[in-house]
């Protein structure tokens, strides 16, 4: 997310400003060790975990700990079982407790409504965020926040797009068939924006409408919230 998608962080931070909720990024932060998780790399997982305790334990231990990212805060969930029986796990346990996903947090203030902007929006769950965190009504919260935004249903949009960390580059066949029905879905619906919340589904789903020739943007929802909010 951080590296082909900061405009996000900056939408993310912006919108939570306007919600009342001040953001800092926590210097000494590194990887939350998904990708490693993924390859099969658990020590390398581990240490990653151990690593983002401490720096953002040493900042304040209290502060919700908001990522954008539905892959990244799975992991981060997930840090009180990876390091389960480490000497860390009662600080992981509590850290994990206070992860909240962006869409979770601005759900919970409200949001606050913005500009209307007319457009037809179809969202799609990331499996991270919808199967491993459970959060399904706070993105369509967020995206009811916004006058004159039409959420247009999507059929499937709680089955995977094909991407699912590592597996479009590990099967590459089968994950093109997955994005197949995924565009085929959205060719059906017809919106402007198919919103989620998840760096890998928005490259998988943007490549797969780029290269089909489908006429729609991939955003996250908190974007959206964003434009809403702009002078």
């Amino acid at each position: 997310m951080d590296g082909l998608f900061g405009h996000v962080h900056d939408a993310t931070i912006r919108t939570l400003a306007v919600n009342g909720v001040t953001a800092s990024e926590v210097r000494g932060q590194v990887c939350c060790g998904a990708l490693a998780a993924h390859a099969g790399l658990e020590d390398l997982a581990r240490d990653l975990a151990r690593e983002n305790v401490r720096a953002f334990d040493a900042v304040s231990p209290d502060a919700i700990v908001v990522t954008n990212s539905a892959g990244c805060g799975a992991m981060l969930k997930a840090y009180g079982e990876w390091l389960a029986g480490d000497p860390q796990a009662d600080r992981a346990r509590a850290f994990a407790a206070r992860v909240r996903d962006v869409t979770e947090v601005l759900a919970e203030r409200g949001p606050r409504q913005g500009k209307p902007l007319r457009l037809r929006v179809a969202y799609d769950a990331p499996c991270h965020l919808l199967h491993a965190q459970k959060v399904a009504a706070a993105p369509h919260t967020v995206l009811d926040a916004i006058p004159g935004l039409t959420q247009v249903p999507l059929e499937g949009s709680d089955r995977c797009c094909g991407s699912a960390g590592l597996y479009a580059l590990a099967e590459p066949e089968l994950s093109g068939e997955v994005l197949g029905r995924k565009l085929a879905a959205i060719a059906d619906a017809r919106p402007d924006v198919v919103a989620t919340g998840n760096p890998g589904c928005m490259m998988q789903i943007g490549a797969g409408a780029l290269l089909s020739g489908l006429d729609v943007e991939v955003r996250h929802p908190v974007e959206l919230l964003d434009w809403s909010y702009a002078p």
